[in-house]
């Protein structure tokens, strides 16, 4: 009777060690709760630099048909060529580190149409901001608003990327290390000074 208790008890005692497993406790945590494997700073940068590169190079391959100094366009093929080419490498480092990409909630850049157009876009439109941000770059297009934009957000990102090129992600580390000087670049040519994002 002792043997078969003893027996029972040690079934169940190997069951419950074999179901601790840190790899199924991980894979399922992340297959439950969607957890991302990121650090606190990797999701903001995921977040931040995320949302917004996709707009960036979108609007930037606009304002190439549409700008009317050489300094605007310029400026937008420099962006175009750095956000559209950092991209693709965000996208797998998502993956890996389980970040939801696209980011959801980010603006996504809609040609502007002509203003009646465009109001009736905003007051149809289900988010606020993206019909904002639609607005904010309609029929008032201007290259030096266009400059401005490309330099506070630039700030942005380069913040951002300054940040992830300390991280304890090696992977995250070599690929902030690596765009960290395009960004500040761009953030340049956009007509920033070095301390000049401390305000942003």
């Amino acid at each position: 009777m002792k043997f078969n208790t003893l027996f029972v008890a040690g079934v169940c005692a190997s069951a419950l060690l074999a179901s601790c497993n840190p790899q199924t406790a991980k894979e399922n945590q992340l297959k439950y709760t969607h957890t991302s494997l990121a650090d606190g700073d990797a999701f903001q940068f995921f977040q931040v630099v995320g949302g917004k590169v996709v707009y960036e190079a979108d609007y930037a391959a606009y304002v190439e048909t549409v700008a009317t100094s050489s300094q605007a366009k310029q400026l937008a093929a420099k962006v175009k060529e750095v956000y559209a080419g950092i991209i693709p490498t965000l996208d797998s480092l998502a993956v890996v580190n389980q970040v939801d990409f696209p980011i959801k909630g980010a603006a996504v850049f809609a040609k502007p149409e002509a203003a009646a157009v465009e109001h009736s876009h905003v007051a149809d439109s289900a988010s606020t901001d993206h019909a904002a941000a639609g607005h904010a770059h309609g029929a008032t297009y201007s290259d030096a608003a266009y400059l401005h934009h490309v330099q506070h957000e630039t700030a942005k990102i380069k913040d951002q990327f300054e940040r992830l090129s300390g991280n304890t992600n090696k992977g995250l580390r070599a690929f902030a290390k690596a765009n960290v000087e395009k960004i500040a670049e761009l953030f340049t040519l956009a007509g920033g000074k070095e301390d000049a994002h401390a305000h942003h």
